[in-house]
């Protein structure tokens, strides 16, 4: 699993933000000009690329989440070990080590819902004439 190693766990992610990075360009050549507007239709390109984003928050919050949840089981054993061996160093070590992953997942789902609040509102920006979920 992608969780037992942070910076793998972030490259992850970095594969999966490609979209919500280049959010302005996937607007910018879903939607047509004024010139266009007869030939594209802005409509169902503003659903295809409302779903593609939905389904990528989604996976993304269901991947941290599932790392947070992995990450505090662990946290919580490694807190039961160092109770029987408050000395063993090892323990300690590991224990720290996670504590500090918990944390860095947690902020990096504060940091999903920033890019996802972001991404939200470019797309409402741009397609509102053209299209309105209903999860908006």
């Amino acid at each position: 699993m992608i969780c037992s190693d942070f910076l793998e766990f972030q490259d992850v992610l970095k594969k999966m933000r490609v979209l919500d990075d280049k959010i302005v360009y996937a607007l910018n050549t879903s939607l047509p000009t004024e010139s266009f507007k007869s030939k594209v239709d802005a409509s169902s390109a503003c659903q295809s690329l409302f779903d593609q984003i939905q389904k990528g928050h989604s996976e993304r919050e269901n991947v941290i989440k599932n790392c947070i949840i992995a990450t505090a089981e662990s946290v919580k054993k490694l807190k039961a070990a160092k109770e029987s061996a408050p000395n063993d160093f090892d323990i300690i070590k590991n224990l720290k080590s996670e504590q500090r992953k918990l944390r860095l997942l947690q902020t990096e789902l504060s940091v999903e819902e920033v890019i996802q609040e972001k991404t939200t509102k470019l797309f409402t920006e741009k397609c509102r004439s053209y299209y309105k979920p209903a999860t908006l």
